[in-house]
């Protein structure tokens, strides 16, 4: 069963402030909780081929995983991908200019393999949470009420 992941939030900041923040992969554990450390495997600054090392902690478990830059449009779209682990991921962001500010979507699409088919459904409501979370983290953060 795949999962298909898609939240959004609106952030009053323009879209280039933005994406610029939010599509640093550096600034990650600023508005992730669960992600603790982040390794540029590339040089910065961010393009297509890039590559980050992620870990994270999800559902109780130390998550290690590689993301490749396969889209990049500053202030627009930022589309990354692992191929890597027992759950393949693309994670995509989008920024769109919405009234005086963005409106911001994060989408986390893959494929379970393994014991992670089992626990697909369970992964998506928890993912949903944590990425709804993380967005209003992340609105907080860029608006300056952190």
């Amino acid at each position: 069963m795949p999962v298909d992941v898609l939240t959004d939030t609106f952030i009053a900041r323009p879209p280039a402030l933005v994406g610029a923040f939010a599509g640093d992969p550096s600034r990650a554990p600023e508005w992730y909780e669960n992600i603790k450390s982040v390794e540029w495997k590339t040089e910065p600054p961010l393009a297509v081929g890039s590559e980050i090392a992620f870990v994270a902690y999800f559902l109780g478990r130390r998550l290690a995983y590689t993301y490749a830059v396969r889209e990049f449009l500053p202030g627009e779209r930022l589309v990354m991908s692992t191929s890597d682990g027992p759950f393949p991921m693309e994670t995509t962001y989008t920024w769109s200019p919405e009234g005086e500010g963005t409106r911001m979507t994060l989408r986390n699409r893959g494929e379970p393999a393994g014991f992670s088919v089992v626990v697909a459904p369970i992964m998506a409501l928890a993912m949903r949470r944590a990425n709804a979370a993380d967005l209003a983290r992340l609105k907080r953060v860029i608006e300056g009420g952190a």
